[in-house]
């Protein structure tokens, strides 16, 4: 671990001076003004967080430390006769910034691979869990479960935690617990849906290793490698990060931050969403089977409009473009799914519903989002819906955590927005009438 210990503290002591040096400078700016509806709205399109590993660019998609995703999955290191890089090599690029070597990507695998061991109570806990609880749920309390064991936990309720070290703590946190993750998915996987349990193979990378565990063949290893990727980071305003670092700023450890984050994924507009739009293709395929044409889709989707009806697995808050990240996995399906008969739904869909939405709607971006075709795919390798969210889980980790162990290399405070009343809203707008 030394090398990647010692890039990491260099990467720190530069990058906190140089974010040090800019809050001195430039504290007082102000970024735009805030209206009455975005304070009511959920905050949308406020620009008041901070993050340095993602961005979305409205016409490009997401950009990972100034890479595009397409850049991503072509620089990135891959595993022998894979096409998908591997997964530690994100990890290692948020983290850093820095495209990884192999060498660098091997460092991390062999860093995983020393500390994804289990402890026994955690299978215990998860075997006497009732079997109707949620697969996210039972991962959520599994993590909870270990926060005992928090390096920085420990070191805090010693004395031993400074705004100077905070960060090696949270790194050790942060590298014990997101190999962790996917033996307990895979665990749950298995117990849930397979009554059995494969071991895992310390010679495979994150994303081989989870498909390898759940038991599943070749290649759904590429596509755990590709979507664990294409979901790991998504700026820090959705829900997941936003309740990850929203923890995590009052100083709570990993463990407890990313439990909170996964917690998150829960609600359909979010971690559901990917549900929600596999069920809306299911439900068209068992109506239609085979019958269904783009005449057919084309006043299913109207009639929707207009009883007000959201049309699942389309738009997006800021992007005005295709999402990359729907392409990417569009581009697996269409290479592995062919024959699919909800691959096809979706392919017919996609060339079909943007001109609908363009022409009886006003939404700014028309195109199909990320969660649009996930399901299908995982669908197609016998993955239940109930566990679409696990996965997402385990690929937000893989951010969130990265974005926690910077809240502490740069000693970002504690997050406490102001709140205002309907009538401090009334009284604030009469003093600008």
């Amino acid at each position: 671990m030394s090398r990647f210990f010692e890039k990491i503290k260099s990467i720190v002591e530069i990058k906190r001076e140089e974010f040090n040096l800019f809050l001195q400078q430039y504290k007082n700016i102000k970024i735009g003004e805030i209206k009455i509806s975005q304070i009511i709205n959920g905050m949308r399109g406020l620009k008041v967080l901070f993050t340095d590993l993602s961005s979305v660019d409205p016409e490009k998609g997401i950009i990972w430390r100034g890479y595009t995703v397409d850049e991503v999955l072509q620089k990135l290191p891959k595993p022998p006769l894979s096409k998908m890089p591997y997964v530690e090599a994100q990890f290692y690029l948020l983290i850093t910034g820095d495209i990884p070597s192999e060498t660098e990507v091997r460092e991390i695998i062999d860093i995983f691979n020393e500390r994804r061991k289990l402890p026994d109570y955690v299978y215990n806990i998860l075997k006497t869990m009732p079997k109707e609880t949620d697969p996210n749920i039972m991962l959520s309390v599994a993590i909870n479960s270990m926060q005992h064991e928090s390096v920085f936990a420990k070191a805090y309720q010693k004395g031993k935690v400074t705004k100077y070290n905070a960060w090696e703590y949270m790194l050790e946190d942060v590298l014990n617990l997101l190999p962790k993750i996917s033996i307990i998915s895979a665990f749950i996987y298995r117990l849930k849906y397979k009554n059995m349990f494969i071991k895992e193979d310390d010679s495979l990378d994150l994303g081989g290793n989870l498909a390898y565990m759940m038991g599943i063949k070749q290649p759904y290893d590429e596509f755990l490698r590709l979507y664990m990727i294409l979901l790991s980071d998504h700026e820090n305003g959705n829900v997941s990060a936003h309740t990850t670092h929203l923890v995590a700023s009052a100083l709570a450890d990993a463990y407890c931050s990313i439990s909170a984050g996964i917690n998150g994924l829960s609600g359909p507009l979010h971690g559901g969403a990917i549900r929600e739009s596999f069920n809306w293709f299911m439900n068209l395929y068992q109506q239609k089977k085979n019958q269904l044409t783009k005449e057919i889709l084309e006043q299913i989707c109207v009639d929707m409009l207009n009883k007000g009806l959201v049309i699942p697995g389309y738009g997006h808050a800021v992007l005005r473009n295709k999402d990359p990240r729907f392409l990417a996995q569009m581009k697996f399906g269409e290479e592995y799914l062919k024959n699919d008969e909800l691959f096809k739904i979706a392919r017919l869909a996609f060339d079909t519903i943007p001109h609908i939405l363009k022409k009886h709607t006003k939404i700014k971006n028309p195109w199909p989002n990320v969660d649009n075709i996930s399901g299908i795919i995982h669908s197609h390798y016998g993955i239940d819906k109930n566990f679409f969210t696990v996965l997402f889980s385990n690929s937000i980790a893989v951010g969130s955590l990265a974005n926690i162990f910077w809240d502490r290399a740069l000693n970002l405070p504690i997050e406490r927005p102001k709140s205002v009343t309907i009538s401090q809203l009334f009284e604030l707008n009469k003093t600008r009438i």
